[in-house]
Formats: structure tokens, C-alpha cells, sequence
């Protein structure tokens, strides 16, 4: 039988998601077969499991650190907000329905959470470690009783648990008092100790508050990680980029129904990256629209905001139009959708040659494909897919030549003069052509080449992991954990 290692934070954003990541690195690094896991995640962002179903893109990421595929077994429920109050489900990486938060917390819940316990025993009898994380706050008053990916867990799992809080923030010492205090007597004895996390100064400053919390509590601090740059996905709003204006001036569409914006990371460290909310904003050499978990009604959104005929006016005087997964959809001539929004037949903007039909059916795979767009024709390029979507194009912007491994060759995607849309979630990661299609763009405004650098997600990692490594009392922790 495994062992298990929780990490829970006295707040949302506290540094859960990427401590985890750079734990599942170095244990993994240290010889450990370890494997990451969420009973519950809300989240915007998602990728493809192995299996073709749908998980968060934070276990997916720690999946990567701990040198594991993505499983939907990682991370067994994944809310995904709809707005209203709402939130589709997805179990095991499959969509079960969608239901307001009051009847989730009612009426869903305790049956989910009882199967995700059996998916974290799997899990613990296979490894050597699991490294689980928690959500939001573990003592929030009002939600407690309900709570399924915090306490209840770690009791479960018989898990060491470590408590991050975010000192950047103010009132980390105050935050892990009140943490502490709200624990009953059982919840405490399971906390190992305290990291403080994004600390700027001189940690020796903070000895007189250790030395409070460990006489208080008789815990120690295990780490005090300082603020560190990194190019890691972060999680949803919390970490949303800020508006740069680059030399190229790159704009995307914040939709009511985002989804997936890591997908615009790369331009925002290559260049710089601009979120409109207003149509009179419209005016940059770039225009995305992005992804959306309700295409029809983001549409429907833009064309009742002006944004529809302010993208069509600034491409026709030069803008550059680009849609990924949702984004392309709305950008095609027609969507057909008697499944998402059951609106029937909508028209779309019209800047690209594809007509979408809506099918149940939902892929999710990872993909490879080789480019048809005339400045990066012939490049061979990855990403994912998740999509209920089936759209067809005489002018396809990509042939896949592979669908989770296996050979394909299927037209996806669609070109036009001065706009592309492709269902490529992560094609900008793919940086060759990420830096081709910035020098085009670069080369038309007069501007100098740029290079984007040599980046790559394992460096990062790596780096990240060995960075808070130097910070951390591994040894103590391997010794609470029986390792």
C-alpha cells in the first residue's frame, strides 16, 4: 500500500496546483513511482487523459512532473462553470449532465465522492505515492459539511497534510492561525506543516512567527518558497494575463464562457497579449477569438455587443483574425446546434469557408498535424482537441495526421485571406510556429525578427521543481511519510 501526501491552502491561488507540480517532480526524481490526484477540480481550462476523456489542466500538468499520462484517474470530477449558477459535470472524463450549484452540493455530490474514493484506493495500492491536492480553503464555514476534495480526503487517504498560503498576499501568519483554529482535533493532527509560498525578502525576518506557530500548534514550517518567474500554466482567473501591448498588438476576446486561454501563454511571453471586454476596443494588429464551452450563445453574445461588425470592420481594413476550437466555429459561415444550445441553425461571422453541425458526441485527443496555412505550410505541429463540434472546410487549415496515437489523416480547420481558425488547442506552443507566425506578421509592420527562445515544458518543470526544492525540508517530509 502507497502512501499519501495532500497539499491544502489556506486560500484559492495560495500555490497549491504548482507545489504539487514540483513535489510530483521530486519525488519522481528521487526514484518514487508517484502519481498526482483531485478528487474535485473547478476549472476553465482542460486537456485530454489518455483514455480520451476530459481532465483539469493542473493534474495534466502534474501528471507531466511526475512522468506519468494524464488519467482521468487523476482527477475524477471536473466542474466546468457555465454561468447562472451552473456547472457541466464531467466524471472520469465524461460529461454526466449540468446542474446548478445548490442541487450538486444536495443531491450529486456524496455519490461522486464515494466513487472518486475508490479511483484514489486504485490508486494508492498501485504507487508508491500519491501527491493530492486540495481546493480553495479546507475550514470555508458555509461549505464545510459539503466538502469533498479537502479533509475528507486526506481522513480518507490517511494523508500528511501540508498547509501553503500565499505571503505575497498579506496576512499569510493570520490566514494559517485561522486555518488551524477552524480544524477540529482529528483534521489538525493530519496537518505535517506549513509552507509559506511567493515570499520577496529575507526569510529570517519571519522566524518569530515560526517559532508562534510551532509552540501554538507544535508544527513546523517546511518552507518558505520565494516568489519565483516561471512559464507554468497557471489556473483560470486567478492568474489571468495583464493587457500588454507588444509591438505587435494582440488582442483577445474575453467570451462570457472562456475557456482554455493558457492556450494564449506563448503570445503573451513572446509579445505581449491584450483582453477586450468592449467592441470599441477592437482595433489591434491581432484578433483572437478563443475557445468557449458555449459557442452559439458567445456568438449570439458578440453579435448583440458589436463585437461581430467591429472584427469585420478592422480585418477588412488589415487585422489579422485567428479563432481556435469555439473561436474558429464562430468565424465559419454557419453553425448548426441542436445539441449545445438547441438554437437550430445559427449564422456565423462568415470570415472563414466551414460550416460546424453540433454532435454529442465529444472528442477529446491528443493530436498531431502537419500546417496548410501559407506562411507555416508544411510544419508539423501538436495539440489537443476537445470538441463536440464536426465542421468541414474546402480550404482546411491542417491535415491531423494523428488522433491519440493513431494514424490519421482528416482536414481540420479552416484558411482565408488574412484569417485562420483550427480546433488546435495549444498550437501556439508549438513554437517554430508560433515565431513564423509572429515574423509574418512582424516582417508586414516593418519590425525586426524575434525569437521566442528555446522554452519547453520539462525544462520548466525541472527548473521550477529545483527551485523550491532548495526551499523546502524534503528530508523532514520524506521522514513524516515513512520514505
Amino acid at each position: 500500500m502507497g502512501k499519501a501526501l495532500m497539499v491544502q491552502g489556506t486560500s484559492s491561488g495560495a500555490g497549491k496546483s504548482l507545489l504539487v507540480t514540483a513535489l510530483c517532480r521530486i519525488f519522481s526524481n528521487l526514484g518514487y513511482d508517484v502519481v498526482p490526484f483531485k478528487s474535485q477540480n473547478m476549472s476553465l481550462n482542460s486537456a485530454p487523459s489518455i483514455e480520451g476523456g476530459e481532465i483539469s489542466r493542473a493534474q495534466y500538468l502534474q501528471a507531466i512532473a511526475c512522468r506519468k499520462k494524464p488519467s482521468v484517474k487523476f482527477n475524477p470530477i471536473l466542474l466546468k462553470p457555465e454561468g447562472n449558477m451552473r456547472s457541466q459535470v464531467v466524471f472520469m472524463g465524461k460529461p454526466i449532465g449540468s446542474v446548478s450549484a445548490k442541487d450538486y452540493m444536495l443531491s450529486r455530490k456524496e455519490g461522486l465522492f464515494r466513487k472518486a474514493m475508490k479511483v484514489l484506493d486504485e490508486l494508492e495500492e498501485k504507487h508508491d505515492l500519491v501527491l493530492i491536492e486540495g481546493a480553495g480553503s479546507p475550514v470555508e464555514i458555509n461549505l464545510k459539511d459539503y466538502d469533498i476534495a479537502n479533509m475528507r480526503v486526506a481522513k480518507h487517504a490517511n494523508a500528511k497534510v501540508i498547509l501553503v498560503t500565499d505571503i505575497d498576499r498579506g496576512g499569510s501568519f493570520a490566514s494559517i492561525v485561522g486555518t488551524m483554529e477552524l480544524l477540529n482535533d482529528e483534521e489538525r493532527e493530519l496537518v505535517m506543516g506549513f509552507v509559506f509560498n511567493k515570499f520577496r525578502g529575507d526569510a529570517s525576518l519571519l522566524k518569530p512567527g515560526f517559532h508562534y506557530l510551532e509552540k501554538r500548534y507544535g508544527k513546523p514550517t517546511l518552507g518558505v518558497i520565494p516568489y519565483l518567474e516561471h512559464r507554468l500554466p497557471e489556473e483560470d482567473s486567478l492568474a489571468e494575463f495583464p493587457k500588454v501591448k507588444g509591438e505587435l498588438h494582440i488582442q483577445i476576446v474575453k467570451l462570457p464562457h472562456i475557456s482554455n486561454f493558457t492556450d494564449f501563454e506563448p503570445l503573451h511571453w513572446a509579445n505581449g497579449i491584450d483582453y477586450v471586454t468592449r467592441a470599441e476596443e477592437i482595433k489591434g494588429d491581432v484578433i483572437i477569438i478563443p475557445g468557449s464551452k458555449n459557442t452559439v450563445e458567445d456568438l449570439l453574445w458578440m453579435r448583440n455587443n458589436g463585437f461581430e461588425d467591429a472584427i469585420l470592420e478592422t480585418h477588412r481594413e488589415g487585422s489579422f483574425v485567428v479563432g481556435i476550437c469555439g473561436g474558429f466555429q464562430m468565424l465559419g459561415r454557419e453553425i448548426v446546434d441542436g445539441v449545445e444550445s438547441k438554437r437550430g441553425r445559427v449564422k456565423g461571422i462568415g470570415l472563414l469557408p466551414a460550416k460546424t453541425v453540433f454532435t454529442r458526441e465529444k472528442r477529446t485527443n491528443h493530436l498531431k498535424a502537419r500546417v496548410l496555412w501559407g506562411p507555416a505550410k508544411g510544419m508539423d505541429v501538436e495539440g489537443y482537441e476537445i470538441r463536440m463540434g464536426r465542421s468541414v472546410s474546402e480550404k482546411p487549415f491542417s491535415v491531423i495526421t494523428s488522433v491519440s496515437g493513431a494514424k490519421a489523416l482528416e482536414p481540420e480547420g479552416a484558411i482565408a485571406e488574412r484569417a485562420f481558425g483550427t480546433y488546435l488547442h495549444g498550437i501556439f506552443h508549438n513554437f517554430a510556429f508560433t515565431e513564423r507566425f509572429l515574423n509574418f506578421l512582424r516582417q508586414e509592420k516593418g519590425l525586426e525578427p524575434a525569437s521566442i527562445g528555446g522554452w519547453s515544458i520539462e525544462g520548466e518543470i525541472e527548473r521550477f521543481a529545483g527551485a523550491v526544492k532548495k526551499n523546502l525540508d524534503v528530508g523532514r517530509i520524506l521522514g513524516e511519510l515513512g520514505l
